[in-house]
């Protein structure tokens, strides 16, 4: 088996997100280095061969130095490494090993309602690159996007008629959005002040950058050094509203309820009181 073209099989899977198949290369090119220094195949790959590479990762290394890497991209990369097993070999053949750290689930950092007040009025500025800025902004909050989300959407994406956002998410998910007010008066100021200023063509991106392309992710990170707290900060202002996490899930896009559990415990005040007015022995 051609290890090399067994990834590049793997990895033209639809269900993965250009940023996953980045990551994922890296991952199962350094595997199959791995592999190759101890003269193994993934034909091979066994409880015991994968151990080893569990423990290069810093995974269960008693009185060793812990690894450097993370635990979110120690599972990504065995995340990979599996997936990858079980596409060439079949499911039966990835070893029955404890292979995932445990995560710790800690809380998002999140952003108060008047803290993001301030971010986005900061992000307003002169000329049509400032209120691309703001709608930008303001859309990603609203609508609670990721960074590649909000730079992918297109023009018929937007609807102002039924106040709505369609969004292409992770591994080809579509949902729709509710399009909030303040985000909807923004965008629109944005479409009709500062992107014909913009245009040089017939792009079709709703999002514009001097140049006339599409927005990269690297224009968000440059106005907000991570983009994803205004995600984090549209669950949580949510959830502390009284949506209900299920909502909140489809919202988000998430297409487990585990991942959208990490927002369960950000409002225990609310729950307390919720507590106290609804159980009879409260």
């Amino acid at each position: 088996m051609d290890l090399n073209r067994t990834i590049d099989r793997f990895l033209e899977s639809p269900a993965f997100s250009a940023a996953t198949k980045r990551a994922y290369r890296a991952d199962l090119e350094e595997f199959a280095d791995f592999l190759a220094r101890k003269s193994s195949t993934l034909e091979q790959i066994d409880g015991r061969l994968l151990s080893l590479y569990v423990a290069e990762l810093g995974v269960a290394r008693p009185g060793r130095q812990p690894s450097r890497l993370s635990e979110r991209t120690i599972a990504r990369k065995l995340a990979a490494v599996r997936g990858l097993i079980g596409f060439a070999l079949g499911p039966a053949r990835v070893p029955e090993l404890a292979l995932k750290p445990r995560r710790s689930r800690h809380l998002p950092e999140t952003l108060r309602p008047d803290e993001v007040d301030e971010l986005l009025q900061a992000s307003e500025g002169e000329g049509p690159l400032g209120l691309r800025n703001r709608a930008l902004l303001e859309l990603v909050y609203s609508a609670g996007l990721r960074s590649a989300e909000a730079v992918g959407l297109d023009l018929a994406d937007v609807d102002f008629e039924n106040e709505t956002v369609h969004v292409r998410g992770k591994g080809g998910k579509e949902r729709v959005v509710p399009l909030g007010e303040e985000a909807a008066a923004w965008a629109s100021r944005y479409l009709h002040e500062a992107r014909p200023k913009l245009a040089r063509g017939a792009e079709d991106a709703f999002f514009l950058s001097v140049s006339g392309r599409r927005l990269d992710t690297s224009t968000l990170r440059r106005l907000v050094r991570h983009p994803h707290r205004l995600r984090h900060a549209f669950a949580t202002h949510l959830l502390e509203g009284g949506a209900d996490l299920r909502v909140i899930q489809e919202l988000l896009g998430h297409s487990s309820l585990s991942t959208t559990q990490v927002y369960s415990h950000v409002d225990a005040r609310r729950l307390r009181r919720v507590y106290d007015s609804a159980h009879p022995r409260s």
